[in-house]
């Protein structure tokens, strides 16, 4: 997923401080990418006192009496990472978890990187949270040595305390922390890690630790933010994105009941995140969302509402019958292979442009008050939208407070800003008073910044052994406004480039005003459907099992005869090099556990596929019945994963399972489309999410847990549901579905 670039890197060699804090407590700051010029660069920091320093920094807290606070650091979009982060740090302080508070962290510089996306909490925090909670030990059982006056090899930490054996004394963590506090930190890279044979915590089953408050409705997201005095805040664009105010009823408006004041906003533009509207200010959102319906506008639409989605279509097919603009990479001679073939397969495949419809609708808190903004935020790029604020109002970053709320859905809609935007800008104009902005579920879908669309004019050759020998795509994508392709960029090393001897691949690029963005598990999500349906496709031209195809098509001879580096480069969007032996084996698991391949009668069917996205290997087998009539009912969808040492078993198959059911309902359902430059869905009624009725009734999940570093696990198992589920559908029906989504095909067969 894309990440807004403000994450730092871990550089500062004080990883650690410690400060004694008002009644004696510990507290451990966990500092990424903070640099000290006036530290020697090999000196360990030193130990610091007064609490009020280091407070904010702080990941660990430790009172008198034993409570341990940990600070989860990052946005919380049902990914878990409120508790698995946390969850590390425990293991490795060695306290028991159900002793525990967690806190929500606010954004912090000191904190490092705080953002969601790309499946990069767990992956990017595992060893630096690790080394903090095993320094914290560390000091505490140094602690106890010095008071006891015996060597700290003797002494060991257990449960909340430390134990001397020898001498059978024990004491808390409580009773140490002021001697504690006066001990220089370790230095990181010289803890002491646990054995992950000793681990207590990690790989459990554990339940969130909002579980609780969410089901009891307490307020924890963005939307249930209040402050006294609030008021309520709504903010219609023009429906042509980017489209300007040229006139309306505004004064008419500002009569009604309810409505404090409507205003134009015309500063900011699609560079600053701030797109122009008219802002309501009213004593209620109710009051807020009549104004906004009661406003009739004349809208300036840039000479952009004339594009639909016929027209793009058209053009596609247009460009897909010649050679692409530019060419991405080529190996070997394809044409020379395609002339000597055994078999060819063609075929024109199509994704459609995507809302994120997240069940929580775009919103923001914002106190704009003496020069300084206060916001209550549901950002998955928090410091993102401090940056994009202290630029848009003309103030220092340093004066923008930014509380991070618990979001009810993101799937990378929330690394945009757009909303924390109009709110702040608001709260500007209404200077001391809290303004609460809310999108209706109808702005939600029509104002998003959606998965690209994109469509692949394909060709594959399999040789006499059934082998694949040749491929060549021309994709043909949608970019905004001739500024790139965006998500729907296709890298030169691609699946399957480093396994075909003889490989083509170029794009074309239709210019299109609609905003175009991250969309859970970007490039891969589409992607992953085309490849993977091909080579299915390539698979029944051979007259092959696709497993078998596919466990050769991975083999190192492909590897050396496509003249791919070692380890191959990622053949799924952002991951970085990946292991062929890693995604075998989840193929092979997967089969084992679906039972593939099984003897059905027609109108039954199973389907294979697998991927390698966001550093996660996943390969899923769907079992689909299609009555004759063409009623699709998904059965049954088995996963296997590799995605390293997992942290939380219970986490990690909702994630998996969620991406699962997410990548369903979008292939099944699910297509913004276009028409006069606007978006023509609106809510839930037409553009659907999975339905109870529709979900399959056995999703399973088996993992296989390799010592490497672990990876996240929200999006690598999305990708490849959608070609598993359609290369079923062939299976049981022999109709390949060659676009999404796949309700717009009739499945009915005699």
């Amino acid at each position: 997923m894309t990440i807004p670039a403000h994450a730092e890197a871990l550089s500062r060699r004080g990883f650690l401080k410690i400060s004694t804090l008002a009644g004696g407590g510990l507290m451990l700051g966990c500092y990424l990418g903070l640099r000290d010029s006036s530290a020697a660069a090999d000196q360990p920091a030193a130990p610091l006192a007064g609490a009020t320093e280091f407070s904010p920094n702080a990941f660990i807290r430790i009172m008198p009496d034993g409570a341990v606070t940990i600070i989860a650091k990052n946005p919380e979009i049902g990914q878990g990472v409120k508790t698995s982060l946390p969850m590390i740090v425990a293991e490795e302080l060695e306290i028991p978890w159900e002793s525990v508070t967690v806190e929500q962290g606010d954004l912090n510089l000191a904190l490092g990187g705080q953002v969601a996306g790309g499946s990069s909490g767990v992956r990017n925090n595992y060893d630096p949270l690790r080394r903090m909670g095993a320094a914290a030990r560390m000091m505490l059982v140094s602690a106890a040595a010095q008071t006891w006056g015996v060597p700290e090899t003797e002494c060991l930490a257990e449960r909340g305390a430390v134990l001397h054996k020898a001498s059978n004394r024990r004491a808390s963590y409580g009773d140490l922390v002021a001697k504690a506090a006066t001990l220089p930190a370790p230095d990181p890279k010289s803890v002491t890690l646990k054995d992950p044979k000793d681990f207590k915590i990690l790989g459990r089953r554990i339940g969130g630790v909002d579980n609780r408050k969410i089901v009891t409705g307490q307020p924890l997201f963005g939307i249930d933010q209040t402050r006294p005095g609030m008021l309520y805040a709504a903010y219609l664009r023009c429906p042509v994105s980017g489209g300007k105010f040229k006139s309306g009823n505004l004064d008419d408006v500002k009569k009604l009941d309810g409505v404090k004041d409507v205003f134009v906003v015309d500063a900011g533009g699609e560079h600053s995140g701030l797109l122009p509207g008219v802002a309501i200010v009213a004593d209620s959102t109710w009051s807020a969302f009549k104004a906004r319906k009661a406003l009739a506008i004349v809208w300036d639409e840039g000479g952009k509402g004339d594009e639909s989605s016929a027209s793009y279509a058209q053009q596609a097919g247009d460009l897909g019958k010649g050679q692409p603009q530019k060419v991405i990479a080529t190996i070997g001679n394809a044409d020379a292979a395609f002339g000597s073939a055994s078999k060819t397969a063609e075929g024109a495949y199509f994704y459609p442009y995507l809302s994120h419809a997240t069940l929580e609708p775009q919103n923001c808190t914002a106190l704009f008050k003496d020069g300084t903004l206060e916001l209550w935020a549901p950002t998955q790029a928090p410091g993102s939208g401090q940056n994009a604020a202290a630029a848009l109002l003309g103030i220092p970053k340093e004066n923008i407070t930014v509380h991070l709320t618990r979001i009810g859905g993101g799937f990378g809609r929330r690394l945009y800003n757009d909303f924390l935007l109009e709110a702040a800008v608001i709260a500007q104009k209404t200077p001391g008073i809290p303004i609460k902005l809310t999108w209706s579920r109808e702005q939600d879908i029509q104002h998003d910044v959606y998965r690209t669309a994109g469509w692949h004019f394909l060709r594959g050759a399999v040789d006499g052994q059934g082998k694949l020998s040749a491929w060549a795509d021309h994709i043909v994508a949608l970019g905004h406004n001739n500024t790139g392709r965006g998500e729907a960029e296709v890298r030169p090393e691609e699946f399957p480039s480093a396994f075909v001897p003889n490989f083509r691949l170029g794009a074309s690029v239709i210019s299109s005003n609609v905003p175009m963005g991250a969309w859970r598990a970007p490039g891969a999500n589409g992607n992953a459907f085309i490849f993977i349906s091909f080579v299915d496709e390539l698979a029944h031209a051979a007259g092959r099992d696709p497993l078998r195809f596919g466990l050769d098509l991975l083999s190192p001879a492909h590897t050396v005869a496509a003249a791919a580096p070692s380890p191959i480069p990622a053949g799924g969007r952002r991951g970085g090099a990946w292991d062929t032996e890693r995604m075998k084996g989840a193929m092979r698991l997967a089969a084992e556990k679906s039972g593939w391949p099984k003897k059905l009668p027609r109108g039954q069917g199973q389907g294979l596929a697998y991927y390698f996205s966001y550093s996660g290997y996943v390969a899923i087998v769907a079992d689909v019945t299609v009555s004759r009539d063409g009623a699709l009912r998904v059965d049954k969808l088995t996963a296997a994963v590799d995605a390293g040492p997992i942290i939380n078993l219970s986490g990690a198959e909702n994630q998996v399972q969620g991406a699962m059911t997410d990548g369903l309902s979008a292939a099944w359902r699910q297509e913004i489309a276009i028409d006069k430059g606007r978006v023509q869905q609106n809510n839930f009624n037409d553009y659907q999410l999975l339905r109870m009725n529709d979900a399959p009734a056995v999703v399973e999940v088996h993992f296989i847990q390799t010592g490497v570093h672990p990876s996240g696990l929200g999006e690598p198992a999305l990708p490849p549901t959608a070609p598993a589920v359609c290369n079923a559908i062939f299976a049981a029906t022999g109709i390949r579905v060659r676009s999404l989504p796949i309700s717009q095909h009739d499945l009915s067969w005699s």
